[in-house]
């Protein structure tokens, strides 16, 4: 591979938190083509080579063989210049070039070093930019079955890290990052229980237990109007001891 194309490549990446985006060390590159886009999104979740009939048949799913096949190629001849460079092809496969960035795989790691118990947690994965990256959606407003399966696999792997971090975040006394990283959560599924819990947790750290119970009450007439339910005895539990008498 010429050394300009391997630099090219090196600096691409392509970003799928928060919607689609294709990226050079110079800034981002111009919108591509709906099915370019597909196919680079596609390959980035995958994050390895695959057949051209896997690649066509999941793309194009309601398409012929044959016209799902012209679809792949029509993609791939849509994609020019430094955007073209993100993709290397075979006669047979089709995959993401090597030094290609994707934003979801470095959120993956970072959510999952937060949740290893005592593991490697760097300071930038307790920063506000950490917190953004784990309150971003995969692919808002894709619907295709290929994205959908992703798309709450990272749910419920980023609810769990901000979870996580609110509370390592309270360890380290750091309160106001520590009540947005469970904001961050209750906001993502404001009917979790346990984000909702996470923030109870915070500001009863914090020694504010006024608003520990206004964060309860809120969630409680939540549950109550949207499925007829009460907080289970683990969240009443937290404010057991600050309940008026």
């Amino acid at each position: 591979m010429p050394r300009a194309a391997a630099l090219c490549r090196a600096g691409l990446s392509v970003g799928l938190l928060g919607g689609f985006q294709l990226s050079s060390a110079d800034g981002l590159l111009p919108a591509a083509a709906a099915g370019s886009q597909r196919l680079l999104a596609f390959l980035a979740l995958r994050n390895r080579a695959l057949a051209r009939t896997v690649v066509a048949g999941n793309l194009w799913p309601d398409a012929s063989d044959a016209r799902a096949h012209a679809s792949l190629r029509s993609a791939l001849a849509r994609l020019q210049g430094s955007a073209r460079a993100a993709i290397l092809t075979t006669f047979a496969d089709v995959g993401l070039a090597g030094g290609v960035g994707v934003d979801l795989h470095d959120a993956r790691a970072m959510a999952r070093r937060l949740m290893v118990p005592d593991g490697p947690v760097t300071p930038s994965d307790m920063d506000e930019a950490a917190i953004r990256t784990l309150s971003a959606d995969l692919l808002p407003d894709w619907y295709d079955d290929w994205v959908v399966i992703e798309t709450e696999e990272w749910r419920q792997l980023r609810l769990h890290a901000l979870e996580r971090l609110a509370e390592l975040l309270v360890e380290a006394g750091r309160f106001g990052d520590a009540s947005a990283a469970a904001l961050a959560a209750v906001r993502a599924e404001p009917l979790r229980e346990s984000g909702h819990a996470a923030l109870v947790r915070v500001h009863l750290a914090e020694g504010n237990q006024s608003e520990a119970l206004r964060a309860f009450e809120r969630y409680r007439e939540l549950l109550r109007r949207e499925l007829g339910l009460e907080p289970t005895p683990r969240l009443w539990n937290l404010v057991h001891d600050v309940q008026p008498s």
